[in-house]
């Protein structure tokens, strides 16, 4: 990204985010340095990506405190926002499948030349702002690994042919085109096969590396990482003790399909209902806490 970006450090205590439905999530407390690679872990559902956006400043925490570079959240959003860009979020940064690669990123470029600079950039002779915008590209995709030549149409490919580690990395380098000091990436690895997820993980410890602080989130952490773990935000209770029961007459036999494992397909369908659950959270909890 034409030399290293000075990252933030980032630090939560007693973090946490109440909505209609209950507490996204609750109690977050974790301390990184600038440049870390902070992994959100959890399974789908327990608030991983409400926790991702309140720390980009992109949602209102309800409880405790946190601080990017020195910014308290949630009393300076805006300003969190500023330094801090977003990749892969569903209903947030989605992509258009009918746009093609190029369009993405030339979109994107005219939005931070024309929201995310000075006036003075603004004010400089066009050619200067197209070499400009040029160079943004080319550092955010060698940032976010996408080498365009080997796309099935180079950068005039439409979004719903790219494979999905593909789009990922458009989406990553869409955000690195505004050189944020703060990456949040949600969904790191799903529906990645071992080896993608090998080579996703080595390309955000890259990012970190160069100075961006990066914040994933994903199912499993890799090791070296900074590891914020989500669950349940309520403790169960005591269980209450229960009255012996009746024995019960012997029943039919079922079908051997009823004490079958779940099938594959199964559990891949069970863990998007668990990511639209997760979706839905985010959702909801933005409309009572607030959305910047």
């Amino acid at each position: 990204m034409g030399g290293t970006v000075a990252g933030v450090g980032v630090t939560a205590l007693g973090l946490g985010l109440e909505g209609p439905r209950g507490w996204a999530f609750r109690g977050v407390s974790f301390e990184a340095e600038p440049g870390s690679l902070i992994t959100i872990e959890g399974p789908s559902g327990t608030g991983r990506t409400c926790l991702l956006l309140a720390l980009t400043g992109r949602m209102k925490s309800t409880e405790g405190t946190a601080t990017v570079g020195g910014t308290a959240l949630p009393k300076r959003m805006a300003a969190v926002r500023h330094v801090s860009a977003v990749a892969h979020v569903p209903g947030v940064t989605d992509l258009e499948p009918a746009l093609t690669v190029a369009e993405h990123l030339h979109e994107r470029a005219l939005l931070q030349r024309r929201f995310g600079d000075s006036l003075r950039g603004l004010l400089r002779p066009r050619a200067e702002r197209k070499s400009e915008e040029r160079l943004r590209i080319d550092a955010a995709l060698r940032a976010a690994g996408l080498d365009l030549a080997s796309l099935p149409k180079g950068s005039r490919t439409a979004v719903r042919d790219l494979e999905r580690p593909e789009a990922l990395r458009l989406s990553l380098a869409l955000a690195l085109i505004g050189r944020p000091q703060l990456l949040g990436v949600d969904d790191t690895d799903l529906k990645l096969s071992d080896a993608e997820r090998a080579e996703i993980w080595a390309l955000l410890k890259s990012v970190a590396e160069n100075g961006t602080t990066v914040v994933a989130v994903c199912s499993e952490a890799p090791a070296g990482t900074v590891v914020v773990s989500t669950g349940p935000t309520e403790p169960a209770g005591p269980s209450e003790p229960t009255a012996p029961t009746a024995p019960t007459a012997p029943t039919e036999p079922t079908d051997a399909t009823d004490k079958a494992p779940a099938s594959r397909d199964a559990q891949e369908g069970a863990q998007e209902d668990a990511q639209e659950s997760d979706g839905k959270e985010a959702a909801d909890a933005l409309a009572e806490a607030g959305r910047a």
